[in-house]
């Protein structure tokens, strides 16, 4: 079977575009489902926030309106402090407060003497009836709704549960209640009057408008203790950290800080093992925190129902294409097959063959074409093999003449080394032959004129044979390639580069004398390489000092528009019109009897042309010659 696949092309080729196809399918469908399930979540956070703001809204209204008709009633019930009084008020607020499910006013120990050490009056709303009574005596004073106002002497919500409470107000006694101190005239604290909001009705308000099935809210106070939660086993005995593994229950811990500290926020939370989306938001007034947790089966339920829809087709359309496509590549190459017999024919020496012409335009057809008129032209190439032999014959004496031409570059080489043996044997012998007189001037002293003498000339050789030295490796193809990659961004003082091209001349020349002029300000810099410019600037005062009279050689600095310009010029002899296209041309000397290796004004150019400038012969000038090197600003 695999044999068949490898000598099958239309297999192999059915089998490559279904990967291709495949390999789209897949990566299309991950990044559609991916992007769908993002859209998805985004879409249920925006509805559960929704959810959770209009629920927070409501809660907040009914803690208000609590809170109002506590700090409204209170300070009639500081001037009315009896307590006949004081049953009648906590029947009018609630009576008057649909919201509000009980209040009572619980007096100071033995505020009143005819009731003892306890005084407290309650009014409970249950279904539609409105009750008000005197509390049976009970330590209320220990209560959570009792000594939390009166220890932070200001009004204040708390979240409780009364098992002795005797009026049966809620399901396990939870209640939400708003808590505030009584005075009297001389600011004592007679009391306080608590405001009380059933839970468990709470709960099945919040529970009528959850945006999923089987979403729920949750709230906890400040420690994460739960009070509102579908599970009434947590209610009071458990908080959001209880029995939570930190290492593999993270997320509920950060949800948990997150809600205890009170931020407002979303998060995707593995809740009981089940992954959930929770926003949450602190309630207003309160330490409290409300959340509402919906589960990702009930937001991905649609996901998850396309799913299973896509993934058959998925696999039913992967198959249809299969045959569909193994059966058009088959008919596709038929033709190829067939050209396939023919040109093995013509490998085999027999080229009575005939190619027919295709009608077909696609790339077979084209192809089988380009065949026929190959084989239909091979005769034609193979009389242009004699053709192609005689013109490779022609190329010989072409080889032959560039041979020759080599031969002659390579005499001109060894005329250039001998040249240059013959510069530096030259100023080598000098320092040599000095060298000696010292060694022996041990036997005999000289004087101090001739040891000078001596000891200035060989100083002069041997900076002209490090001069030399310098030209030679600049004209090689390493100092080339050093010049192009060398950094062009120094900071140039134009006029200080000048003085020290005229100081490194009177090392050769001391006695000329260099005239300098600049427009420039001493402080004017340019950008570019300061030691190409300078060795530019030295070879044409250079050439000045030997080759002109020695007496008026100048230096002018100048500014153009986008150029600096260093005017070197001179009263020796001028440069002749015949010789004025070979001077800047490598190791070519105007005249073969002169000093040098016919690099000097070469190289300067270069250095000039690498700065991004270049350097030109004045030929208007008649008095000797003027070399100008422009560098750009």
């Amino acid at each position: 079977m695999l044999n068949r696949i490898r000598k099958s092309f239309s297999t192999k080729l059915s089998l490559g575009i279904l990967l291709m196809t495949v390999t789209i399918f897949v990566v299309s469908l991950g990044v559609l489902f991916t992007q769908s399930r993002h859209i998805i979540r985004t879409e249920a956070v925006g509805r559960t926030k929704a959810v959770l703001n209009t629920t927070m809204q409501h809660i907040v209204r009914n803690l208000m309106t609590i809170e109002n008709a506590t700090n409204t009633c209170s300070w009639m019930i500081e001037q009315q402090f009896q307590p006949e009084q004081i049953l009648d008020f906590t029947s009018r607020i609630v009576r008057l407060n649909p919201h509000i499910d009980g209040c009572s006013i619980s007096a100071e120990p033995n505020m009143f003497k005819k009731y003892g050490r306890y005084f407290s009056a309650y009014t409970v709303r249950k279904t539609d009836t409105i009750t008000t009574v005197i509390e049976e005596e009970y330590e209320y004073f220990q209560k959570e709704w009792y000594k939390t106002p009166r220890n932070l002497e200001s009004g204040c919500w708390v979240v409780y549960t009364d098992e002795v409470d005797s009026l049966k107000l809620t399901l396990d006694g939870m209640i939400a209640s708003y808590g505030k101190p009584l005075y009297s005239a001389d600011s004592s604290m007679v009391g306080i009057i608590s405001t009380d909001l059933s839970l468990l009705r709470l709960s099945k308000v919040m529970s009528e408008v959850r945006p999923y099935p089987n979403s729920y809210f949750m709230m906890i106070d400040n420690e994460g203790r739960y009070f509102i939660h579908p599970d009434s086993t947590r209610l009071f005995t458990q908080t959001i950290f209880t029995n939570v593994d930190p290492r593999k229950q993270y997320d509920i811990i950060a949800l948990g800080h997150e809600m205890t500290s009170g931020k407002q926020g979303q998060m995707v939370v593995n809740v009981d093992g089940a992954p959930c989306v929770v926003c949450y938001q602190p309630v207003l007034g309160t330490k409290w925190s409300l959340a509402i947790v919906c589960p990702d089966s009930d937001v991905l339920a649609g996901y998850y129902r396309m799913t299973y829809i896509v993934v058959p087709l998925l696999v039913i359309g992967l198959l249809v294409i299969l045959l569909l496509c193994h059966r058009a590549v088959t008919v596709s190459i038929r033709p190829l097959n067939q050209l396939l017999d023919k040109t093995q024919t013509i490998a085999s020496g027999n080229m009575e063959v005939y190619i027919p012409k295709s009608q077909r335009l696609d790339v077979i057809g084209r192809l089988q074409n380009s065949f026929a008129t190959m084989f239909r032209y091979l005769n034609f190439h193979i009389g242009s093999v004699r053709y192609t032999t005689e013109q490779t014959k022609l190329r010989n004496e072409e080889l032959e003449q560039a041979t020759r031409m080599a031969k002659e570059a390579d005499k001109q080489k060894t005329i250039f080394i001998q040249n240059v043996s013959h510069q530096i044997r030259t100023p080598l012998n000098i320092i040599m032959g000095f060298s000696q007189v010292l060694s022996d001037a041990g036997k005999e002293k000289l004087s101090d004129e001739e040891m000078k003498s001596i000891t200035d000339m060989m100083d002069h050789n041997s900076k002209h044979l490090k001069r030399m030295l310098q030209m030679l490796f600049d004209s090689s193809d390493t100092g080339l390639s050093e010049e192009l990659n060398s950094q062009k961004h120094d900071l140039i003082l134009c006029n200080d580069v000048a003085r020290e091209a005229i100081e490194n001349t009177n090392l050769y020349y001391p006695n000329l004398q260099i005239s300098f002029q600049s427009e420039l300000a001493d402080d004017f810099c340019i950008k570019g390489n300061r030691l190409y410019l300078m060795r530019a600037l030295r070879e044409l005062l250079y050439n000045s000092a030997k080759y002109s009279d020695g007496q008026h050689v100048s230096l002018h600095v100048t500014p153009t528009d986008c150029n600096i310009q260093y005017i070197v010029e001179d009263t020796g002899k001028s440069i002749t019109e015949a010789d004025r296209e070979t001077i800047f041309k490598f190791f070519t000397k105007v005249d073969d009897l002169t000093e040098g290796l016919g690099l000097g004004l070469p190289l300067a150019k270069r250095h000039a042309q690498n700065l991004g400038g270049d350097l030109i012969l004045d030929t208007s000038y008649q008095e000797g010659c003027r070399f100008i090197i422009e560098v750009p600003i």
